[in-house]
């Protein structure tokens, strides 16, 4: 797959929950866990399994920090 998008880490799935409507993944990359939220309908599009093989393609406007 190529894209326009250059921020990506590589990993692999660890964690999977799946809601009516929405999934969350947690993924382990050489940077630490990442967790991503994508659509149920699009966790099941791409039979997303723990252990796959996977890249957290990252594009964001506003990044934020609290404390």
């Amino acid at each position: 797959m190529q894209t326009s998008i250059r921020n990506q880490l590589s990993g692999k799935v660890l964690e999977i929950m799946e809601d009516k409507v929405l999934t969350e993944v947690v993924m382990e990359t050489a940077a630490g866990k990442i967790a991503a939220v994508i659509t149920t309908r699009s966790a099941r599009e791409m039979n997303l399994q723990v252990g796959d093989k996977v890249a957290a393609i990252i594009k964001a406007t506003n990044v934020s920090i609290g404390k």
